[in-house]
């Protein structure tokens, strides 16, 4: 009797850990990458040309996860970001680096979040009565007599960790018009979908190294500016914040070279240079020196400090937005910009960003393609602009919203 019910138990057992097996060594080894339509419908939006016919020939795949293919807070475009949900949906479309975009609580405890003040455009916190209250701002409705909009300003360092881990993820947006707390959630551009939003599961920084060392992906974490006054509380230095958003990965044993760490901040990847080389060998200076147009992209003259300054103090990656490394000729052509020689010639690799984030392109693209409008007509147009930010400037990453885009691309291109 012992022994029959013995193995009844074990018949009971073996699928349960065969399954337990086949779930761990699925999570580290490559997932099964689903491209889906976009990518084919940008393709075949684009003009005539062996760039098109090129692309088009790759539509049978097979198609493998990529390192070109940066997931952009996820895959942004449909999923709310900086969840779980996005990540996971970024990993399935072959993003091999993920980003997470780090900022604070107010118990100093690091979470994924594209602004330390955004939670009232990409959570539900307004509806959280206890939590909205603790807001920087609360809630205020439009006022159309006067004039005044809807606003209100909600930020990770206004709630405990605890407090956080309550919000759910939505798809980032506000209705400027909204008279209710209900109504101001409801601004997703019309270009994005709020389908996903159900389930917008948050992440604290810890919690997506663990995710996304499951899924046998890189790490490219971003420092945010803080938006409270630093040293935070008196004693929370930037140094500080710097220093712990590298001793996560230390915590969870994750090789440096997986890992790369960027900043608007100079200061930030000097710090990291210096303290931590390991980490600081790819880190990542995301140039932002466009702000008030004290840098142009086609003068040298005004890159304070030069690349080769850059290149002498250590720095290794700059990552700047698409439209400065793109230009057009004479004859309307996009090519690289002096900005992306510049680089080059200084030995600096490059990053850029953001894919997928502008919404239709027949109007010129907008704020990404800014130096390369008149050359923007159709969605088919950013596949033109791709190719050249590989092929001509030579890009070793692309940020993007919807990976399945770049990953289409760098399979087809022979890039890893």
């Amino acid at each position: 009797m012992y022994v029959e019910k013995s193995l009844k138990f074990l018949s009971l057992l073996l699928p349960a850990l065969f399954f337990i097996e086949t779930y761990q060594a699925a999570s580290a080894e490559e997932l099964p990458i689903q491209l889906g339509p976009r990518p084919l419908y940008l393709i075949d939006d684009m003009d005539k040309g062996e760039l098109k016919d090129r692309l088009l020939q790759c539509q049978a795949g097979p198609f493998t996860s990529s390192s070109f293919s940066i997931g952009h807070r996820g895959a942004a475009l449909q999923f709310p970001e900086h969840t779980k949900e996005s990540y996971v949906a970024a990993a399935r479309m072959g993003a091999g680096i993920l980003e997470c975009d780090a900022t604070f609580t107010k118990d100093k405890e690091l979470v994924c979040r594209h602004s330390q003040c955004d939670l009232h455009t990409t959570t539900d916190i307004l509806l959280k009565p206890d939590l909205a209250a603790k807001c920087s701002q609360p809630f205020n409705p439009a006022d159309p007599g006067s004039g005044t909009k809807a606003s209100a300003k909600c930020c990770t360092s206004d709630i405990t960790l605890a407090e956080f881990r309550t919000l759910k993820g939505k798809m980032d947006g506000a209705n400027k018009d909204a008279k209710t707390p209900e109504e101001y959630l409801k601004g997703t551009a019309n270009w994005r979908t709020d389908l996903y939003n159900p389930r917008g599961t948050l992440m604290t920084h810890a919690e997506s190294i663990e995710l996304i060392d499951d899924l046998g992906l890189m790490f490219t974490p971003e420092l945010k500016s803080a938006s409270v006054a630093m040293p935070y509380e008196g004693n929370y230095s930037q140094q500080d914040y710097a220093q712990a958003l590298v001793d996560e990965y230390k915590t969870a044993g994750i090789d440096p070279e997986r890992v790369f760490a960027q900043s608007f901040d100079l200061q930030d990847v000097l710090y990291w240079i210096e303290n931590e080389p390991a980490f600081g060998e790819q880190a990542v200076y995301l140039d932002g020196r466009y702000r008030g147009n004290s840098l142009n992209p086609a003068d040298p003259a005004t890159f304070k400090p030069s690349m080769q300054e850059l290149a002498d103090k250590g720095v290794k990656i700059i990552a700047p937005p698409l439209w400065m490394l793109l230009d057009l000729d004479e004859d309307g052509k996009i090519i690289p910009s002096v900005y992306a020689k510049e680089a080059k010639k200084a030995g600096l690799d490059i990053i850029t960003w953001t894919l997928e984030r502008s919404g239709p392109l027949a109007s010129g693209g907008g704020w990404y393609y800014k130096t390369v409008s008149d050359a923007i007509n159709n969605d088919g147009d950013m596949m033109v602009a791709l190719h050249v930010l590989a092929q001509d400037v030579g890009v070793r990453g692309v940020f993007s919203d919807w990976p399945a885009t770049t990953t289409y691309y760098a399979n087809c291109m022979g890039i890893n």
